[in-house]
């Protein structure tokens, strides 16, 4: 039987089959790809989707611990005159040095993992059987092992910079430096179990609910 990231193909049959376990299915896909488009739609269909990039925004506002471990690490300039975190003066540090990025990240996965297992939690006391990991860097903090299923989005580089450009008003040279962080398309791809093509050219709804059925 074929594995794919350790986990073997039958897994969430399996789960769904012996009628005791959650299927948890991660989301996965570089910027631009339409990942928020997908949530979406799975979310219209009753199914609860877990934003990890939304959760580590609250978490700066929520967490006192990591905001600090973050100032302590990344200096004052990286907050507001309240206090608060400054994303932007953040980014601005981390995009450009790999192993701060990495430093940051040890620092927030961890807090996401924890959230999302309290949310998980809730899920499953709520009576959900299948809900999904919504996650740009999935396999690079290592929450794929946290997923029976991996799904990536993906799209063609020219539309996903296009959209970028649209909703953050980048130049096309920080969108690429940003993606340079990131997983190629083709190594998330060929990690994921499925791979959804979001570029316009298929109703998502059906094809998503076909992968549903499969799994």
């Amino acid at each position: 039987m074929p594995e794919y990231c350790g986990m073997s193909l039958s897994t969430a049959t399996d789960k769904i089959s012996d009628g005791h376990s959650m299927v948890v299915v991660g989301l996965t896909g570089g910027m631009g790809v339409g990942k928020s488009v997908v949530a979406q739609a799975l979310r219209s269909l009753g199914h609860p989707v877990f934003d990890a990039d939304s959760a580590a925004r609250k978490l700066y506002d929520q967490d006192v611990d990591l905001l600090r471990s973050v100032s302590d690490r990344f200096g004052p300039e990286v907050l507001k005159p309240n206090g608060t975190l400054d994303r932007l003066a953040l980014a601005n540090v981390v995009f450009n040095d790999a192993e701060a990025l990495a430093e940051l990240n040890a620092m927030v996965h961890p807090a996401v993992s924890r959230a999302f297992a309290q949310w998980k939690a809730g899920a499953e006391a709520d009576g959900a059987s299948l809900v999904f990991r919504e996650a740009a860097i999935l396999f690079e903090s290592g929450s794929d092992q946290d997923c029976d299923v991996i799904w990536a989005v993906t799209a063609p580089l020219a539309l996903r910079i296009q959209r970028v450009q649209e909703r953050n008003g980048w130049s096309r040279s920080e969108i690429m430096e940003r993606l340079a962080h990131q997983w190629p398309a083709d190594k998330i791809n060929a990690s994921s179990h499925e791979v959804i093509l979001n570029d316009g050219s298929q109703a998502l709804v059906p094809l998503l609910l076909s992968l549903i059925d499969n799994l």
